[in-house]
C-alpha cells in the first residue's frame, strides 16, 4: 500500500499581461475555476493506474485532471484544496501574474495571511489530510490528486508519521510523489 501524491494538470488559465495586486483576487478566482488544458504524460498515467482508492480536491483543475486520466474520485473534499492566496489594495504597480504570486505567496509564508487561510492554519488542515490519507490506505494504494503546495506540506506530515518517499513533491504539472508506510520491525506491532 502506498500514498500517491499528484499535481493537477496545467489550466486552461491566461497568464499574461500585467496587473494590480488589487486585482489578483480575481484573477485566482478565474484560476481557481479552470479546468486543465493539457493530458497527462504517461508516466503520470501509468502511476494513476496503480490506485486502489482516488480522492480529489472539489476545485476544478484538480477534477478534470481525473476525468483527463480516466478516473472517478472515491472521495471529494476541501481538505485537499490548494491554500489561498492573500491580496493586497494596491492599485500600482502593474506586475505580471506570475511575480505577484511569488510575492503574495512568500508574504503568506512570512505569515500575512490577510482574509485567507493563514499558514498555520494550512499546517493544521494538512496535517488532517494526511491522517484521511492514511487511513484510507486501508484500501490499498491511495492516489491524492491535489495541488502544489498543499501536496508538499502534506507530504511533510506524511515523512513526521513515518511514511517513506520514493520521490519527493514537485510543483511541476502531473508531477507525483510516492509514498511507503513505515516499516515495523519483527516483534513490535
Amino acid at each position: 500500500m502506498s500514498i500517491i501524491l499528484m499535481r493537477h494538470g496545467k489550466p486552461d488559465h491566461r497568464v499574461g499581461g500585467r496587473l494590480p495586486a488589487l486585482a489578483m483576487a480575481q484573477w485566482c478566482e478565474a484560476y481557481d475555476l479552470s479546468d486543465v488544458q493539457d493530458f497527462p504524460p504517461e508516466k503520470s498515467q501509468w502511476v494513476a493506474a496503480m490506485a486502489d482508492y482516488v480522492v480529489t480536491s472539489p476545485l476544478p483543475r484538480a477534477r478534470s485532471s481525473l476525468k483527463k486520466l480516466g478516473l472517478e474520485p472515491a472521495c471529494v473534499d476541501g481538505v485537499f484544496s490548494e491554500v489561498s492566496l492573500p491580496t493586497i489594495s494596491l492599485t500600482y504597480p502593474h506586475l505580471p501574474p506570475s511575480l505577484w504570486l511569488s510575492l503574495l505567496r512568500l508574504m503568506w509564508f512570512c505569515g500575512y495571511a490577510g482574509s485567507v487561510e493563514s499558514f498555520q492554519q494550512a499546517e493544521q488542515r494538512a496535517s488532517q489530510a494526511a491522517e484521511r490519507l492514511i487511513t484510507f490506505s486501508s484500501h490499498g494504494n491511495v492516489l491524492l490528486l491535489g495541488h502544489g503546495i498543499m501536496n508538499k506540506m502534506i507530504a511533510r506530515h506524511l515523512r513526521k508519521a513515518g511514511w517513506l518517499a520514493e520521490k519527493h513533491a514537485s510543483s511541476r504539472h502531473w508531477s507525483t510523489a510516492i509514498y511507503h508506510p513505515p516499516v515495523i520491525p519483527p516483534g513490535q506491532h
